[in-house]
């Protein structure tokens, strides 16, 4: 464990940041999968941009890698 003041600190704001991640991840993830559910087109074409946005701000926020987003959004678009 960590003696010193700052380094509490750090590791305090590291699973904070941790935890923050891994809802936006999760949140996308079961999004994606009630999207791939989905039986109306309509509902589906206007799921879309939502969809990507959410993606393209895992990538920003640096949770996944800008190549994973491509796949992911190459698969559920076909």
């Amino acid at each position: 464990m960590a003696n010193k003041k700052s380094a509490l600190k750090q590791i305090k704001k590291n699973n904070f940041k941790r935890k923050k991640n891994k809802y936006y991840y999760k949140s996308t993830r079961t999004i994606i999968k009630k999207f791939k559910l989905e039986f109306d087109k309509k509902k589906k074409l206007n799921d879309i941009p939502k969809i990507s946005s959410m993606i393209d701000k895992l990538v920003k926020r640096k949770i996944i890698h800008k190549n994973k987003s491509n796949r992911l959004k190459k698969k559920l678009f076909k």
